[in-house]
């Protein structure tokens, strides 16, 4: 087996009615492959539930395209990763833009053989007070999760080895939400362990929709603070789906 295909990327995306975003998305992931050529890329993406052309524009990019119709993002995370034909694993949500230098810095923290994996400070594209002041009160309320931890578990963009994410068993499908932040924790316990731990990509910072905020209002997080917690406890069904699942 040639060196480029033994250190190969997976790149995973999940994706739900996402035409409006899929292609921007892909260009962005396919520019961050050519950085790292000659290793290989594999592009995944794990279509939820589509009723637009969200496969076909992703078959038109070369994307290998799995189907998983399960109301649980833990799930059609899974369900690429374990598919997918890489040693490293980066998954990042379809509305979202990889810078080009992402898969070159991830390969390099990698090596140093001092991260277990890790996550990115995204940026919205765009920003207001309402927006400010909502990212802030996401992160008040995930502080005690980080200082248990010890750990500024960052998150938008996730990388890790494959072999390590089936050792900590994928991401929790029995979570509807904040899975993220759950699948960050426990890879960070896992890298304590043998020395590591989950880092933060410095370099590359991918750029998210403001979406929500468009649908919703820039100050709903805050106005609407109950749902919001019922969402961060990774359990409510009903909130997951009022804000995710039942939405585009």
């Amino acid at each position: 087996m040639r060196a480029a295909e033994q250190t190969a990327f997976s790149v995973v995306i999940p994706a739900h009615n996402e035409e409006q975003y899929i292609g921007s998305c892909l260009a962005a992931v396919k520019k961050a492959a050519e950085a790292v050529r000659p290793c290989r890329t594999e592009i995944i993406v794990v279509a939820n539930r589509c009723t637009d052309r969200t496969a076909e524009i992703a078959a038109e990019y070369g994307a290998v395209v799995l189907v998983n119709d399960d109301k649980c993002i833990s799930s059609i995370r899974n369900t690429g990763v374990r598919a997918a034909k890489g040693r490293i694993i980066a998954t990042v949500d379809a509305d979202t833009l990889m810078p080009e230098g992402t898969l070159r810095e991830i390969r390099s923290m990698l090596r140093t053989g001092r991260y277990i994996g890790g996550g990115a400070n995204p940026k919205f594209d765009r920003m207001s007070p309402g927006i400010f002041c909502s990212t802030l009160y996401v992160a008040w309320n995930l502080l005690p999760v980080m200082l248990k931890e010890h750990a500024y578990l960052s998150g938008a963009l996730f990388w890790f080895r494959k072999a390590d994410f089936e050792r900590v068993g994928g991401f929790d499908e029995t979570l509807v939400s904040l899975e993220d932040m759950d699948f960050a924790r426990r890879m960070n316990l896992l890298g304590k362990a043998e020395g590591k731990c989950w880092g933060t990509l410095k370099q590359s910072r991918p750029v998210t929709s403001s979406r929500k905020f468009d649908q919703f209002g820039d100050w709903y997080l805050i106005r609407n603070r109950k749902l919001t917690k019922q969402i961060f406890s990774g359990r409510d069904r009903k909130a997951a789906d009022s804000f995710y699942y039942d939405m585009r």
